[in-house]
């Protein structure tokens, strides 16, 4: 996989705001970032690129006078250039300013129009790439805000919409020239809560446990997922997004009149990430993070006298939400490679 892309699926994001220097020619730059004393042998740049972030973009495909569609998208561009010149000398003359990769966006849009947000960002990767030979490599994030049409009655508006922000999608795209994009796509903040068919028991007793077996309690988190993609042509993206969001939710539920027993936030994340790799062919790895929200039930045994009359009353429980600190349960699974045969 693609270094960056890498970095920024662990959650490293090297990346930051790009800094600026005002100079006033070549030559004093040279003396303020080389001494006397040429080191420069020494000392070589790690990981670095520059780009323009949090550029906000609304996309409106107009069918007709009444029917339209939008997608919204906030996108983040960094490009890794050839030359360390700009780093090294305060040269500029390879540098594709960061104004100029916002009105890119902005143009490209208005071009070619706006699909799913990984195609949107394998349009801006081979773009740069095409564009600027000085441009090596090429990382696209894009964030998707969740629009869904109003519905008036049980029909759906043609050109009114209301944010639905049960989850939030994104990707990560990242081109080297001369190679293929490496796709990451993702979902984060599904919030999801069932109220029975969950426990967790049976795990390590010793000095340090103070957590009761709990064989009946209600399982709630807030899911972060992303996934690989082993390849980039002839790939439904929207469709694939659907598809992984609707085995995390069936996986947590199960069925809607009798739901799914879950001995763990473990095995159910398991279980959510097997289910997407069977499905999706073009799915080359999954991770996902589940934390646990908890909802401990609240002790009404300093009020005997007030609650006394309610004993025999099984269908109100009351809990208290406690979002912190909470256990984080988290994986990755990957798709086998078949093994190969060697001859001797």
């Amino acid at each position: 996989m693609n270094r960056t892309l890498q970095n920024n699926a662990s959650g490293l994001g090297w990346l930051s705001d790009a800094y600026s220097l005002s100079v006033m020619d070549k030559p004093r730059i040279q003396r303020n970032l080389i001494s006397g004393h040429d080191k420069r042998d020494d000392f070589e740049l790690g990981q670095y690129g520059y780009g323009k972030s949090s550029v906000k973009l609304l996309h409106v495909r107009r069918h007709d006078k009444l029917r339209h569609e939008i997608r919204e998208y906030e996108i983040d561009i960094y490009l890794h250039l050839s030359s360390q010149n700009d780093y090294k000398y305060g040269d500029n003359r390879q540098v594709i300013a960061t104004d100029s990769q916002k009105n890119t966006i902005y143009i490209l849009a208005k071009r070619h129009g706006v699909s799913s947000p990984e195609g949107f960002a394998m349009l801006l990767t081979g773009h740069f790439l095409e564009q600027y030979p000085q441009v090596d490599e090429v990382n696209v994030n894009i964030e998707e805000y969740p629009w869904s049409r109003q519905r008036i009655g049980s029909a759906e508006h043609s050109h009114a919409f209301v944010m639905t922000p049960d989850a939030s999608r994104f990707c990560q795209v990242s081109q080297r020239r001369a190679e293929p994009p490496a796709i990451r796509g993702g979902l984060k903040g599904l919030r999801l809560l069932k109220t029975t068919q969950s426990s967790f028991a049976d795990f390590v007793q010793d000095d340090y446990r103070t957590l009761a077996d709990a064989n009946d309690r209600i399982f709630s988190t807030i899911v972060t997922a992303s996934w690989c993609f082993s390849t980039h042509l002839d790939v439904d993206f929207d469709r694939v997004c659907r598809i992984v969001r609707q085995c995390i939710v069936e996986e947590f539920a199960g069925p809607a009149e009798t739901g799914v027993y879950s001995s763990s936030v473990q095995n159910t994340l398991y279980l959510a990430e097997r289910s997407v790799l069977a499905k999706v062919r073009q799915i080359s790895s999954i991770e996902m993070k589940m934390p646990n929200k908890h909802y401990f039930p609240f002790d009404f045994s300093k009020f005997p006298r007030l609650v006394e009359s309610l004993s025999g009353d099984q269908d109100r429980d009351v809990y208290v939400p406690q979002d912190n600190p909470s256990g984080v349960i988290y994986a990755q699974l990957n798709r086998k490679q078949p093994l190969t045969s060697s001859k001797l």
